[in-house]
């Protein structure tokens, strides 16, 4: 019988493409959910940040960051900072570019990620924030 266990991850960030490797609390609410095979979702509520999986490592990590300050500049007039004047308007089509979730199939209640692979969480936002992030288990 399909079961569905849901969960949350709270993360302090500093904004600014702030990148956090949550790997190991994905497995950790996979193995909290008691289930043995199916799919994890992780899930970010909000439009300034996304998930996604990468290499996690400072060579990795920094060619992302250049990659979103090349397409996405800070510094360019976005109508959204004319709107709120909040200055993060790069944040949230940088965000948009990486999308709000991810789902990771699981078997033995262990992630199939590949040996290099790891999930990450990218707060784009212009300022820290305190985050939380959903977590859905489902399967059998």
């Amino acid at each position: 019988m399909m079961s569905v266990k849901t969960m949350t991850i709270q993360i302090q960030t500093r904004g600014g493409a702030d990148i956090h490797d949550i790997t190991a609390r994905v497995a950790d609410a996979v193995s909290r959910s008691g289930l043995k095979a199916g799919i994890v979702t992780v899930f970010c509520p909000s439009s300034t940040s996304a998930v996604t999986t990468i290499e996690y490592e400072s060579g990795a990590l920094s060619d992302l960051r250049r990659l979103f300050d090349e397409i996405v500049p800070q510094n360019r007039e976005y109508a959204h900072n004319a709107r709120w004047h909040d200055g993060n308007g790069h944040s949230h089509i940088r965000a948009s570019l990486l999308g709000p979730s991810l789902t990771i199939p699981f078997v033995e209640g262990q992630l199939t990620l590949g040996t290099w692979q790891q999930v990450i969480y990218v707060d784009f936002d212009n300022k820290p924030r305190r985050r939380e992030l959903i977590v859905q288990v489902m399967g059998e």
